[in-house]
Parts: C-alpha cells; structure tokens; sequence
C-alpha cells in the first residue's frame, strides 16, 4: 500500500517483482535527490506479488552499497490501485511492465507513466534485468538507473511537478 503524502513530489519505480530493478531505481533516486537537495517522496513496486515483504535480493544491496546506498531496508510490494492517485509519476523499468502498469491504471489514476530511461533519452529502452545473471549485471544496472535517476533529478529541479518524460 502507497504512503506517499499528498502535495508533495512523488515517484514510483516498478519492476517485476520488486526486488533488484526497482528498490535499485529507488535506492539510486532518493540518493541523488538527497544530494541535489530536491524534497521528494520514493518508493518502488512490483507488477507480479512473487516477493511481496521480501528484501531485495542481496546482490542488489552490494551493488548499491558499493556506491554508497542502502537499500537493504527495502520490502517487496506490489503495485497497489492508490498508487495511480498518490505518485506524481510512475517508472516503468521495462516495456512488458509498462503494458502491466498501464492495464492495471484505474480510472481515477492520474499519475504520469514513462519508462525510466525515458530520463536520459532512450523512452524504448529496458534496464536489462540483472536476475538471472551475476555480480556484474547488478553492477551494470545500478549504473544505468544511477545516471537515470540524476536525469530525473534534474529534470524534476528544472521543470517541478510539470516535467514531462
């Protein structure tokens, strides 16, 4: 269940099953967001419920932690009907959850949907899901969120809540 507070800036970032894309996404957000002094609410979900409570795969902690940000906090969710009302935009992290999102907006949503690297121009492309493969892949991938989430970070100081994605 979402928990972002009303009038304030708010982003979602939504995976498969919440636990390496997103809470990475999230992780990588909050940090530069915090660093570029941008008052925003972040939180991640997931499309499926495979993981619902679980922490995000150890694999994606290290490869935050390596760069300074704990995720390890972090507990799988699935993306929830409140979500479309209470976040100022939602992140899609890869065409085939970006179709999950899209069917699951109910019609009272009103939240923006883009694909995560629509931030750094690529709106086709997915960050490569790192599930299936090593330390590397999760390395690789929290350097793509990384430089999309200060992207979005500075997007959003420019533009505000009008940014478009």
């Amino acid at each position: 269940m979402s928990n972002a507070p009303e009038n304030k800036l708010s982003v979602l970032f939504v995976c498969l099953g919440n636990i390496c894309r997103s809470p990475m996404a999230e992780g990588a957000f909050r940090d530069a967001a915090a660093k570029a002094g941008l008052d925003v609410h972040v939180d991640s979900a997931g499309t499926a419920n495979y993981h619902i409570g679980s922490p995000p795969d150890p694999r994606a902690i290290a490869a935050a932690n390596a760069n300074g940000v704990d995720i390890s906090g972090a507990q799988a969710r699935q993306l929830a009907d409140s979500d479309f009302r209470d976040f100022t935009y939602i992140f899609a992290l890869d065409k085939a959850n970006l179709a999950g999102i899209r069917a699951r907006m109910p019609r009272q949503g009103s939240a923006p949907i883009a694909m995560l690297l629509s931030a750094v121009g690529q709106p086709d492309e997915p960050v490569p899901d790192p599930y299936y493969g090593d330390d590397s892949d999760f390395d690789d991938c929290w350097a793509t969120v990384s430089e999309a989430a200060e992207a979005l970070v500075a997007r959003m100081l420019s533009d505000g809540v009008n940014a478009r994605f």
